[in-house]
């Protein structure tokens, strides 16, 4: 059994991906320049890596120009934008791709998929409302290795490093931090990376440190280095870097939103707040800071919480069963 994955570089997806081809000898990733989707006929010509797999598996967005007649295609939502509410966090540019031809190519992949899966119940019911799917979605949680993601020593004294992790974009409510830094008190400082596609920096203040970008093979110790997850995003799929932090015992402050409630059990494991509540964000990073034994407890929960449910055999061994059924 072959499975062909072409996949987009510089995202969450392209890493869950990239983690499957490592679990599963038969498994091979192809990733691509993520340019190439701004003319996407071009990815019909892209050069495969292994000749007639047994399964395709990629994203809906692009994975029309990769069908392949009697071979069965999976495709796996890791997030939905084209929805009205994510207008107000996209250009216009991304506006028109997406109420055009991201749209019409989503729509081409449902209709020639042999099964569709999705990483949260949040991102599967948007799907079936939004595109009028009817079709059964199966839903198959990300997965962490939690052998690498663990939890660090202690820290003892000195500042209350609150982390960012993830592209400097509106939809990863990048557009709070200096809000938020200015509310918190002073012995907090906000580390932030720049995501693996953007290079771009904050507005210079006092307690917003940049690490620039972390190649994902790096970011174990960064959370462990960390007392604090925040994560003001406006919309997610699942939450790759909400459910690392987990594993590696942090508590999280997150948005009350799409998946996130399926990871992060408000007040156990952190702290869900109203979207874009700048406010509120700043105030639950206040409390925690002040409190060593609240971050423990509430990374312990998650940790445990990462180990039942958000497993990395766990996730493989979904899509093991699942390949193996369609062949």
């Amino acid at each position: 059994m072959k499975i062909y994955s072409p996949m987009a570089t510089g995202n969450g997806a392209y890493v869950v991906h990239s983690t499957l081809s490592k679990k599963l000898s038969d498994y091979h990733l192809q990733g691509y320049n993520p340019y190439l989707t701004l003319f996407p006929p071009l990815l019909s010509c892209l050069p495969w890596t292994i000749k007639s797999p047994d399964i395709i598996h990629s994203t809906p967005d692009y994975a029309w120009f990769f069908r392949r007649q009697k071979t069965p295609l999976i495709i796996t939502f890791h997030n939905y934008v084209l929805d009205n509410f994510m207008k107000k966090y996209s250009n216009f540019l991304q506006q028109l791709h997406y109420i055009t031809d991201l749209k019409l190519f989503t729509l081409g992949a449902l209709r020639c998929a042999h099964t569709v899966t999705s990483v949260s119940h949040y991102t599967a019911s948007l799907v079936k409302k939004e595109l009028n799917f009817s079709g059964d979605i199966k839903v198959i949680y990300n997965g962490i290795d939690t052998n690498l993601f663990v939890p660090g020593q202690t820290r003892r004294g000195g500042k209350i490093n609150v982390l960012f992790s993830g592209n400097l974009t509106h939809r990863k409510g990048a557009h709070l931090l200096g809000s938020i830094a200015e509310k918190i008190d002073k012995n907090i400082v906000i580390q932030y990376t720049t995501g693996l596609r953007t290079k771009a920096s904050l507005p210079g203040l006092a307690n917003l440190e940049n690490l620039g970008a972390i190649p994902h093979e790096q970011m174990p110790t960064v959370y462990q280095q960390a007392d604090i997850l925040l994560f003001p995003t406006v919309r997610e799929g699942f939450g790759l870097a909400a459910a690392e932090a987990m594993s590696c015992g942090l508590p999280v402050v997150a948005t009350n939103c799409s998946s996130l409630p399926e990871l992060i059990t408000d007040g156990k494991g952190g702290y869900l707040c109203d979207l874009e509540d700048a406010e509120a964000f700043a105030r639950y990073i206040n409390t925690l800071a002040c409190s060593s034994q609240k971050r423990k407890e509430m990374g312990q929960f998650n940790r445990q919480k990462v180990i039942n449910d958000f497993s990395l055999a766990k996730m493989v061994n979904s899509y093991r069963t699942l390949f193996e059924s369609v062949c």
